[in-house]
């Protein structure tokens, strides 16, 4: 039998974090599959949710899991199961259950760089530019530093409000973020520059990373427009891609990229572009599917989630 990947989202660590956060969920790790199902509410119903899972060395062992979530959803009142197989090749038609493609919610494609061989190979991979900006950022005022204090969540909050105030996009809750950096599994980065004529010394760029036992995740990030006119994003991966190999990781997984052939107006599309300078491979997985237990409750939950979306907008 092969042996199953399991990533973080699906770990006893975000077991953990949903505990923290208020949520009811539960683990079942066998040798044919693994999964963590965190319980939703809605004023439908309930529903549960596998983010990155269920995971599975074989096809039978996701026949085997399914039948396993289909029970535990009967115990929990659940009228849907929101599931996100890893595996690119998975064929909801050969699971036994009516599977609806869903809006995905974690990445479907990702972009992943080997940190495994020599500190100078990992150095071949990474941007010549960036790379020079990053050997002369403490020339420049520039200073990158590291935090678990859950109170510097504020240096992320910030920026990620101007910027979600700039783009229109949704951001995490205060609280969610700060519970999320109180887990022994994340660490904050932010970059301090102090402006060589004025002597004033700002956060022009903060990101947050998760570590598991062979990746690390870059899942939460933003910078000011003067962090970009300084590269502050970019100098910041370069540490956090060298701590990684430092640490003895693996991996270092961008967390999404547009899908092949998107159009230039992608909300990823500079996103990726960015992160496709570094010589990382794409990983793809199979994307987010609900087994429909209850059409009518699941009907009815569709036109709900559309009628909010519409009074958001």
């Amino acid at each position: 039998m092969k042996s199953m990947e399991i990533p973080i989202t699906q770990s006893k660590y975000w077991q953990v974090l949903q505990d923290e956060l208020g949520e009811k969920s539960y683990l079942t790790d066998r040798p044919e599959f693994h999964y963590l199902a965190i319980l939703k509410n809605t004023p439908v119903g309930n529903y549960l949710y596998l983010p990155y899972g269920p995971n599975y060395a074989e096809k039978s062992g996701f026949k085997t899991a399914l039948k396993e979530l289909v029970d535990l959803a009967k115990e929990t009142n659940s009228f849907f199961i929101r599931i996100e197989p890893r595996d690119p090749n998975f064929n909801p038609k050969n699971a036994g259950y009516k599977i609806k493609k869903s809006k995905d919610l974690n990445p479907k494609e990702t972009w992943v760089l080997d940190l495994e061989g020599t500190d100078e190979d990992l150095k071949a991979k990474l941007p010549s530019r960036l790379l020079r900006y990053y050997k002369s950022a403490n020339n420049k005022g520039i200073t990158i530093k590291t935090s678990h204090n859950p109170d510097d969540i504020k240096y992320l909050i910030k920026l990620q409000k101007a910027l979600a105030k700039e783009k229109g996009i949704n951001t995490f809750s205060d609280d969610y973020l700060k519970t999320e950096l109180a887990q022994p599994f994340s660490t904050l980065y932010y970059v301090e520059y102090e402006n060589p004529e004025t002597k004033h010394t700002s956060i022009v760029a903060a990101g947050m990373v998760f570590d598991d036992g062979s990746t690390r995740y870059n899942l939460q990030g933003a910078q000011s427009d003067e962090g970009r006119s300084l590269h502050a994003t970019g100098i910041m991966t370069i540490q956090l891609i060298l701590d990684a190999k430092e640490k003895g990781l693996k991996y270092f997984d961008f967390w999404g990229i547009a899908p092949e052939g998107a159009p230039k107006n992608h909300p990823w599309a500079g996103f990726t572009n960015f992160k496709k300078t570094f010589a990382g491979r794409e990983v793809d997985f199979a994307g987010t599917y609900d087994v429909i237990l209850s059409p009518a409750k699941y009907r009815a939950y569709s036109v709900l989630r559309k009628a909010n979306k519409l009074l958001k907008r």
